[in-house]
């Protein structure tokens, strides 16, 4: 399960209201009212941890904060422009310590660390701008920070490390159960850090571009290529060629998507029509997709052409296209989607940042583009009966 609508997509934009991630059902009594998230400081590095919990409360759809103690407030309304959100910063661990927020159960948002400076929110009449730093305007741009995504409701927790917008700080998720069994994820090789920003700079082509450094010498992020076109800095065109040819091959070929792993029978048939329309049908040879090649943005994106509604048909035959675009396997595997990673990113046109961010993972699993969750790839941790969760600040 993918956290946040594809990353909270937005470039400077005001959001009215964030999505609530995982299906509510009713109250378990397992499921404690506030959850204690520990965050642990192991970075090594100098300068105040800001924290800050944003989010939507699920029940009534207000967007709002979570102080220290775990109450939710919604945000007062802002302006045009936007004005100055107030400051709701909880002081976070020094270097070695913890610091333990509080969920409450209802929330659906992220939670926001950076290192020195605060990191700047601002509000309109109907919603929060959430920062965004590969606008060189942004208020943010130059500050070091990153996030963590989550949806805590009555069916469990879901928490990830994202990599859908940015790689930043590296940090790690992890959640405990009342059975006092820990899951975490997210945690880079030795000297991980370093390795992915290395590996970017010396990717051929606009891959370096993607790389903020601050004045002081400082690389900041690395900005997914969907960011990347957005902010003007990377070919908008870049996998245009690739694309037509994996559509082009489903001309003469048919491609299978099986979208469910544990509905093996629930199969989809597509081929591409004389107008460049890949069609997909069910076992009855109904026409129950539709899908005109997409262009780079929509494939980096996974929206668009490729937009993926929240239905069981045209959503997860969109999503597994998507992601077989992203690792470079539609086109060369005709059956969707393929669970072998060494598989993956094989090509010379292939998404080099999700690769990249992938292999210096220790456990090879990462967000490194909205639907990477296909096939179960993704940096998330999930439990129905959470007790404790956890984000670790990791050396670098």
């Amino acid at each position: 399960m993918r956290l946040s609508g594809k990353g909270f997509r937005r470039l400077a934009v005001v959001l009215a209201g964030v999505l609530a991630l995982a299906p509510l059902s009713p109250v378990r009594a397992a499921a404690p009212d506030v959850l204690p998230l520990n965050v642990t400081n192991d970075s090594g590095r100098a300068g105040q941890v800001h924290l800050y919990v944003v989010g939507v409360n699920t029940s009534t759809g207000r967007l709002g904060y979570v102080d220290a103690s775990g109450t939710f407030t919604p945000w007062p309304a802002g302006s045009i422009p936007p004005s100055p959100a107030p400051d709701v910063s909880i002081g976070g661990p020094a270097n070695g310590a913890t610091t333990t927020l509080r969920i409450p159960r209802g929330l659906s948002g992220r939670v926001y660390f950076s290192f020195g400076e605060k990191i700047g929110f601002f509000l309109t009449p109907t919603g929060l701008v959430q920062p965004a730093p590969w606008n060189p305007g942004d208020a943010n741009h130059d500050v070091l920070f990153d996030w963590s995504e989550f949806t805590y409701n009555d069916d469990g927790l879901w928490l990830n490390s994202s990599q859908v917008d940015m790689f930043s700080v590296p940090h790690s998720v992890a959640v405990t159960n009342a059975a006092g069994t820990t899951t975490r994820t997210g945690v880079l090789v030795p000297d991980g850090r370093e390795r992915i920003f290395n590996a970017i700079q010396g990717q051929a082509g606009d891959w370096s571009n993607l790389i903020t450094t601050r004045p002081d010498g400082l690389r900041l992020r690395v900005l997914s290529p969907a960011k990347g076109i957005g902010a003007g800095v990377f070919d908008p065109g870049y996998l245009d060629g690739y694309i037509g040819s994996a559509w082009d091959t489903y001309r003469s070929q048919t491609l299978t998507v099986v979208p469910f792993q544990h509905e093996p029978g629930k199969r989809f048939t597509g081929r591409t029509d004389a107008n460049g329309v890949m069609r997909f049908t069910d076992g009855t040879g109904t026409v129950v997709a539709s899908f005109q090649k997409p262009a780079t943005k929509d494939v980096f994106g996974c929206d668009g052409r490729l937009h993926a509604p929240n239905d069981g048909v045209v959503g997860p035959i969109a999503r597994t296209l998507c992601a077989a675009l992203h690792r470079s396997t539609l086109g060369y595997l005709h059956t969707q989607p393929t669970y072998d990673p060494g598989r993956f990113y094989t090509r010379e046109i292939t998404n080099h940042y999700s690769r990249i961010v992938h292999a210096n993972m220790a456990d090879g699993r990462a967000y490194g583009f909205p639907f990477d969750d296909v096939g179960g790839f993704e940096s998330l941790v999930h439990d129905g009966d959470p007790a404790s969760a956890a984000i670790g600040l990791t050396p670098w």
